[in-house]
């Protein structure tokens, strides 16, 4: 006797499967005839594990607008807006803020997020906002947190010391932008303090690293050398990387096999990179997109990360992983099948393993956390942006959405379609 039965759906690898639910674990995954208080017949629709946003500002988002509009549409410009905002938007608007988001992202099946939050503010209220929506979402959303110094470890006078204190808080990874901070060597600088505090509190790192048309900023490589000098391998994430669409083609051959030889991952942000990156440029125009099939050629990890949802860098967003990664297919020009197959587990399976995700996917044992689309391979899921017929989250049904059929009227036509299409 099963919890839930999740009945003939047919798995990412194309293996039709039933998967039986126990409390909040997978128990049997296969031919099941068994028993279950519920049953979800998912006959012909994709079941996939849940989706998950490596990259995300928690903090900021549903904001956009405030205090005015992002005019040139620039990182730095909104970088200035948020510094005017997170001056006075209360701690109780950033939680009912992103419980919102949560909101949206549980009907979305994105069930695990980890979020970037500013701890360049001497009362951290950003900090304690997000840790206490942590708490609230923790049943249904694995939240991670990273102490990010917005405006510069060393740049801004007390970053350092905030950033240490929201780590004391229960702050889950440590994060830096050494791009912005007021030299290439004192970027470099922090990169390395950053890493040494993360090394001796045991943690993960992920940094905005080169979120910059300046082919000269160069960070992912000093961020590369001290994750092999401290032995932090696998567990470092180099964040957006768009320098690298300019850089030289020989020094990034050099940068390739070190990124790869320590084990860092990359999370470009296709839809906030392409619309912030280039804003200086003419024609040809830069796009921001980071050599994200170069780095798989080379055994790199690398994930697709939503960013940003109606803040003040990127005024678009539904909380949809599909929305990512089909940009990301496009734009990366990942077009062949094995290609646009990959971007579904960039989302899932590669993001998850950025994230270092216990207990994540579809196995016995694992947490009973899964999605029913409304379409037959991940390929579809991608084409369609699919619906959410179901997302159940540790053992329990959070959500439900109806299929994406449109009724017709057309003579000698049928009655309705639902854009679903067999090759």
């Amino acid at each position: 006797m099963f919890d839930i039965l999740v009945k003939g759906g047919t798995l990412p690898d194309g293996r039709v499967a039933d998967i039986g639910i126990e409390k909040d674990r997978i128990k049997a995954i296969g031919q099941l005839d068994a028993e279950a208080g519920e049953v979800i017949d998912a006959a012909g629709d994709l079941v996939a594990p849940p989706f998950v946003d490596p990259h995300f500002h928690l903090d900021a988002t549903l904001s956009y607008g405030q205090p005015r509009i992002n005019a040139s549409g620039t990182l730095l410009e909104g970088i200035g807006l948020w510094s005017e905002l997170k001056e006075v938007m209360t701690e109780e608007q950033m939680v009912e803020r992103a419980l919102t988001y949560c909101d949206w992202a549980a009907s979305m099946g994105l069930l695990a997020i980890r979020s970037h939050v500013d701890t360049c503010d001497d009362t951290l209220k950003g900090a304690r906002a997000m840790l206490k929506v942590r708490e609230q979402v923790k049943d249904y959303i694995d939240l991670q947190l990273v102490a990010f110094p917005q405006d510069g470890l060393y740049r801004d006078p007390t970053a350092r010391e905030n950033t240490l204190r929201a780590l004391d808080m229960g702050v889950d990874v440590v994060g830096g932008i050494p791009h912005f901070e007021r030299t290439m060597a004192d970027g470099a600088a922090s990169v390395r303090e950053l890493c040494e505090i993360a090394a001796t509190r045991g943690l993960r790192v992920d940094m905005h690293c080169d979120e910059t048309d300046d082919p000269m900023s160069r960070h992912i490589e000093t961020l590369a050398y001290e994750t092999q000098r401290l032995g932090l391998q696998g567990r470092v994430n180099g964040s957006h990387l768009t320098s690298m669409h300019s850089m030289d083609n020989y020094y990034v051959s050099k940068l390739l096999p070190l990124i790869a030889e320590a084990g860092v991952s990359a999370v470009p942000n296709p839809l906030i990179n392409i619309m912030i990156q280039g804003r200086h440029d003419t024609f040809p125009k830069r796009r921001g997109m980071t050599r994200v099939k170069e780095m798989q050629a080379h055994g790199i990890t690398v994930g697709w990360g939503q960013d940003c949802v109606l803040d003040p860098w990127y005024p678009l967003g539904t909380a949809d992983m599909l929305d990512v990664a089909f940009m990301g297919l496009h734009i990366a020009q990942m077009s062949s099948p094995e290609e646009m197959a990959r971007c579904f587990r960039m989302v899932t399976e590669d993001n998850a393993q950025i994230m270092g995700l216990e207990n994540y996917g579809l196995h016995e044992g694992a947490d009973a956390s899964l999605v029913v689309l409304d379409a037959a391979t991940p390929t579809e899921a991608l084409r369609l942006r699919a619906a959410r017929i179901c997302v159940i989250a540790k053992g329990r049904v959070i959500a439900r959405t109806p299929r994406m059929d449109a009724q017709l009227s057309l003579p000698g036509r049928s009655a309705s379609t639902r854009r679903r299409h067999r090759t």
